[in-house]
């Protein structure tokens, strides 16, 4: 059990956490989340020792191990899968001591060590860091390769693994997924479902939390609440919370409203002084309520683009690849407008080099690479932070993008990216990671392309990034080929989804369960006999035959789907300013108002509802054809 009690946590002279009382339960799964630059990173530290506390207490049991992802990994020669089986550091130091006896010739105290060895799992432990490492997608050939041979983002693979291979009863991972491709993801998620101690995880990928956490730890405004649930449900009880409290507050606006009247017309009446008085008392011990503070510090829209060719790109027979050695062969693929297309496959894949022959980056190695006449390609790559010209401030960006634009609308759209005032002209070298994200994204979206390809644009977005992000994705008129180990942004963008594998594309049949699936079933069949009666061969074939059939028929339905989904989302949005304005009283006094909203909102409640109806009819329809696929 974790405790802390009155405790208040200060870093760099800001107060983070303020007069907080939590206890946290073994074994118990949680989320951590809240704005950044809020406390969360530094929770973990105070977690970890690296940090201590203003004032209150905070108690840990006695013998507790805590496994954390390490900040460096120091040059080094050592194999990684021996760099990964240093995170057991008891093992570790059990072999230091059997090396020690063994020197010595001390025969008894041999066997007793043996013993502890295998006790505490010695003999599996190259096969457990193995399997940790397949997971978080290294190659068998790899496991023997220097540490210093891998770049950065294997690196942060290889410190999580070191993590997840200590024996731990506290387990700290801070944006865990960061680095990961899709496949590596749904692992660590189905892992960390599995873990028997407590966890403690920041996370920005929705999904992610909702598939192995159990609570949600927000911190907001200097304190501390432990919700009950996964990231749906906290979302759902912080809505409901948010609209108790604005109708509280301003059920109390009215009434502090109505003493100051009270107050002003008797403070100066002797027979009515007192009474003044003690409503001056009463308002002075009334414990002022905050407004709901809901308002994302994002808004902006996809601006429209300025043509529309259909197809917008075709690659007939093509292949790509690197200095004549080829990755993908044989792409058929045309985008079409208004296509929207997920990218699934392994990191290694050949996703980010499909997208980059998309992009016109990597000229076809073979075959033809057709641009519709008017394309306006908008390219986010994985490492697109890195071409911001560090000494220039978010506004100069725009204007090298756009000089004869106003000043002040480049300064509105930059404010819509949270981009305001003196940060729209201070130099972009000091921003985090999340900040240059999101000035990346700003600069594509204001060159209107229409055809977008984003190669993982969420990395170190907050939340509240993308679910903006998300809902301009969605309201987007131009195309769309996007890889991402965001699965809801994934879900609630794409229409279709293409699998890169074994040196092809071809389009999925099914959504990111099945995809989910699929990758069960692979790793349970790898290794497996060939199948008898029929040749492996033919059987892909019938396979594959009936897989196509079933795409041709969900295909048209998911795409109706998408744009129902769409649709609501845009009614929901429309109707929710109406239904906080009907919620208010006062609203009703303005008779000429009052009638043309209430039309208004009967409207788009009955547009509402006759969508939902067809939702639920498409909706049965695909899993009645997913029922027959599965008894295929």
């Amino acid at each position: 059990m974790i405790t802390l009690r009155n405790l208040t946590l200060a870093r760099g002279g800001k107060l983070l956490l303020e007069g907080i009382d939590l206890t946290l339960h073994a074994g118990q799964k949680i989320g951590v989340v809240g704005p950044n630059g809020c406390g969360k990173s530094s929770l973990f530290a105070l977690l970890l020792g690296n940090l201590h506390q203003e004032a209150g207490d905070l108690e840990l049991p006695g013998r507790l191990t805590v496994a954390h992802v390490a900040q460096d990994i120091p040059a080094s020669e050592q194999a990684a899968i021996e760099y990964v089986i240093d995170g057991d550091a008891p093992l570790r130091a059990l072999e230091q001591e059997l090396a020690h006896a063994h020197e010595q010739d001390e025969g008894e105290r041999l066997a007793v060590l043996y013993e502890a060895f295998e006790h505490a799992g010695g003999y599996a432990a190259r096969s457990r860091a193995a399997s940790l490492m397949h997971g978080l997608g290294f190659a068998a050939g790899e496991l023997e390769q220097a540490v210093d041979a891998f770049s950065g983002g294997w690196r942060m693979r290889l410190k999580l693994a070191r993590a997840l291979m200590c024996r731990s009863d506290l387990l700290l991972l801070d944006e865990p997924t960061n680095h990961l491709d899709l496949d590596a993801v749904i692992w660590l998620e189905q892992w960390l479902r599995d873990y028997p101690g407590t966890l403690l995880a920041i996370s920005h990928d929705r999904d992610f939390l909702d598939g192995m956490v159990g609570h949600i730890l927000a911190i907001e405004q200097c304190r501390l609440k432990l919700y009950t649930g996964n990231y749906s449900a906290f979302e759902e009880q912080r809505a409901m919370q948010l609209a108790q409290q604005q109708s509280a507050y301003q059920k109390q606006q009215r009434e502090i409203a109505h003493l100051h009247s009270y107050v002003e017309r008797f403070r100066a009446k002797a027979t009515k002084a007192r009474q003044a008085q003690s409503r001056l008392k009463a308002l002075a011990r009334m414990e002022v309520i905050s407004p709901a503070h809901v308002d994302t510090p994002f808004d902006f829209r996809m601006r429209e683009p300025l043509a529309g060719p259909d197809p917008l790109l075709t690659l007939e027979d093509a292949a790509a690849g690197y200095d004549a050695r080829t990755v993908l062969a044989g792409i058929k693929l045309t985008i079409g407008a208004g296509a929207r297309i997920g990218l699934l496959g392994r990191n290694g894949a050949g996703k980010s080099t499909l997208i980059k022959l998309l992009a016109g980056e990597l000229a076809p190695l073979a075959g033809v690479r057709h641009e519709g006449k008017g394309l306006a390609i908008g390219y986010f790559a994985q490492h697109q932070i890195d071409v911001l010209r560090p000494d220039e401030s978010p506004l100069r960006h725009l204007m090298r993008l756009d000089s004869r634009t106003r000043e002040q609308e480049l300064r509105d759209f930059l404010g819509g990216f949270d981009f305001r005032g003196d940060m729209a002209l201070a130099p972009v070298a000091p921003f985090s990671g999340g900040e240059k994200a999101r000035l990346a994204l700003a600069l594509l979206v204001w060159q209107r392309p229409n055809l977008l390809l984003l190669d993982e644009p969420t990395n170190h977005l907050d939340l509240e990034m993308r679910h903006a992000l998300t809902l301009a994705l969605q309201e987007y008129e131009g195309a769309i080929v996007l890889v991402s180990h965001d699965r809801h942004l994934l879900r609630t963008t794409a229409d279709s989804l293409w699998l890169v594998a074994n040196g092809g594309v071809r389009p999925f049949d099914g959504d990111l369960e099945d995809y989910r699936d699929w990758l069960r079933q692979r790793e349970a069949s790898a290794g497996a006999a060939e199948p008898a009666g029929t040749t492996r061969k033919q059987q892909k074939r019938d396979q594959a035959e009936a897989r196509n059939l079933r795409y041709a028929q969900k295909r048209p339905l998911a795409q109706r789907l998408a744009k129902l989904e769409r649709r609501m989302a845009e009614l929901e949005r429309e109707r929710a300013p109406l239904g906080l304005w009907l919620a208010d009283p006062e609203s009703y006094a303005d008779k000429e108002k009052l009638q043309p909203v209430l039309l208004r909102e009967a409207a788009l409640r009955l547009e509402v509802e006759r969508a939902e109806e067809e939702w639920l009819a498409l909706q049965a329809e695909l899993e009645l054809l997913d029922r027959e696929g599965s008894s295929d």
